[in-house]
């Protein structure tokens, strides 16, 4: 065999590698949302538990993605990418089998775990392995590769959830893990940063786990306990507490995950600040919409899971586009129009009330994913440019980690926080309606029990069928009024985006020192 096709196949083998083991990560973030009621439904869990199946894996993944970077440098790519895919596709398995709701919320942290080694490694064994245009043109397929993931996601979720088998959206990671790993140890060579720092930042990311989980339990289960509980308390105020002490020990540490040298340039700043609260926004509404769409609505999963497909579409068409303007004029136009246009999404998102199902689609959601589509094809590539930009060039792989773990971090909060408020509203909104009802005493002490539930809410059995059905209105129209605070929230998180993209971020792209 010429050294040509020998090379041809080892960069085909790179390219597969790193394609399928990305693509698991893409697909468990996006078609688990239409799932979503359906696995509620099946594992009798409260509002709080569902969000916890997000956030489990979220909390992790934020926390310790810059760790997973730091590793692979230190101790080998490909090594620590094998590990992140093991333990990825071990939890997994586990999810798919899990007969009870703390089964599965521990292995969806575990997942976390393992995406965290995973995610960072794809793109890094790609930059290592190509050069010169070729690294372009890798980065172009793998980017095609997992965008169309992204895109089949819903649709993959939605209909195996109509099915009753939701359980396989976990089980297709495996065949993609084993033929990922196959591809690793037949093609790609190890490599490491020779002159990556000799000690991990531990502390940092004990820290910033110990924050995030404090101030995400404190805000999910807040609602259960009370603000004022003692275990509400020490885990928020505790959670601040770690996140504070984060902050103090990566200013002082010689290797720190996050240095905060780089938050000195205001654009880096004003592009974490417009991250953080536009893909917390962009988190937190799909997660509560899908539950509308499929409790609420009567959308059957897979029509459910098509909703947000004009998204996908409009920022694959896009965001190239958008990434060869910026370059030519700077990011700061794009990124005050694409949040002002993504929060316009949002804000349309809160408009419908009870609808007629699927037929009502071009009318009501359609509007509002066009809009979220557009806002967010303007926004992606600029705000990519922007981040590395403003980082000095040998720490742009560092500043576009941070950027990566921001937006987690975001969603992983909003959702938390957005949870609480959904629950306290939902509950008070329910309660109003059914006292208006004037249903028997025992009755309207069943609907407070189910409010936990949300939109999953259900009357009590043998109850006159006018008394259900009404009860059954109460349920529906409280949970939409619920998602229309919600969905308005998010307008408000994109349009403060776009205030902080027009007052931090610079007019021109500065150099890269």
């Amino acid at each position: 065999m010429s050294t040509s096709d020998n090379r041809q196949r080892l960069e085909f083998g790179v390219l597969l590698a790193t394609i399928l083991a990305s693509s698991m990560a893409f697909l468990d973030g996006t078609a688990l949302n239409p799932a979503q009621p359906i696995i509620q439904a099946d594992l009798g869990m409260d509002a709080s538990q569902t969000a916890w199946v997000a956030n489990a894996y979220l909390l992790f993944l934020a926390a310790l993605i810059l760790v997973g970077g730091s590793l692979g440098d230190r101790f080998g790519r490909k090594r620590v990418y094998m590990t992140g895919i093991v333990i990825f596709s071990g939890a997994s398995l586990v999810c798919g089998l899990s007969q009870s709701v703390g089964m599965l919320i521990a292995a969806r942290a575990v997942q976390g775990i393992g995406g965290a080694l995973m995610v960072p490694g794809s793109l890094a064994i790609i930059a290592v392995f190509f050069d010169g245009d070729q690294r372009g043109k890798a980065i172009g397929t793998w980017s095609t590769f997992t965008t169309l993931t992204t895109l089949l996601g819903p649709v993959i979720g939605g209909w195996l959830a109509g099915a009753g088998l939701w359980r396989l959206i976990f089980f297709l990671n495996l065949p993609l893990a084993v033929v990922a790993l196959w591809a690793l140890v037949k093609y790609v060579p190890e490599t490491r940063d020779e002159t990556a720092p000799p000690n991990l930042d531990y502390a940092g990311a004990l820290l910033i786990t110990l924050g995030l989980a404090g101030l995400t339990f404190g805000l999910s289960e807040a609602p259960n306990y009370g603000f004022a509980h003692p275990l509400i308390l020490v885990t928020i105020i505790g959670g601040m507490i770690a996140a504070a002490a984060f902050i103090v020990v990566e200013n002082r540490s010689a290797h720190p995950m996050m240095p905060l040298s780089l938050f000195k340039s205001p654009t880096f700043s004003g592009t974490n600040a417009l991250t953080f609260f536009l893909y917390g926004a962009l988190s937190a509404v799909p997660y509560f919409l899908s539950f509308n769409l499929i409790q609420v609505q009567g959308y059957p999963p897979l029509e459910s899971g098509l909703v947000l497909l004009p998204l996908s579409i409009i920022l694959t068409l896009v965001s190239r586009r958008m990434g060869a303007i910026a370059d030519r004029m700077g990011p700061r136009l794009l990124l005050t129009i694409g949040p002002a246009l993504a929060g316009v999404g949002f804000f349309l998102f809160a408009l419908p009330g009870l609808t007629n199902g699927p037929s009502d689609y071009w009318t009501t959601y359609f509007p509002a994913a066009l809009f979220l589509g557009i806002g967010m094809g303007i926004t992606v590539a600029p705000l990519t440019t922007a981040v590395m930009g403003s980082a000095p060039a040998n720490s742009s792989g560092v500043a576009s980690g941070i950027n990566n773990a921001v937006a987690r971090t975001g969603g992983v909060l909003a959702i938390a926080l957005l949870s609480s408020l959904a629950l306290l509203r939902f509950g008070g909104l329910l309660d109003a309606q059914v006292a208006s009802l004037n249903v028997p005493p025992a009755v309207q002490a069943h609907m407070q029990a189910e409010a936990s539930k949300l939109a999953d809410a259900k009357p009590p059995e043998d109850l006159p069928e006018e008394t259900t059905a009404a009860l059954s209105t109460a349920v529906k129209t409280s949970y939409v009024e619920t998602f229309r605070l919600i969905a308005l929230i998010g307008a408000a998180m994109a349009g403060l985006s776009a205030l902080l993209a027009f007052v931090m971020i610079s007019r021109k792209q500065p150099e890269p020192s």
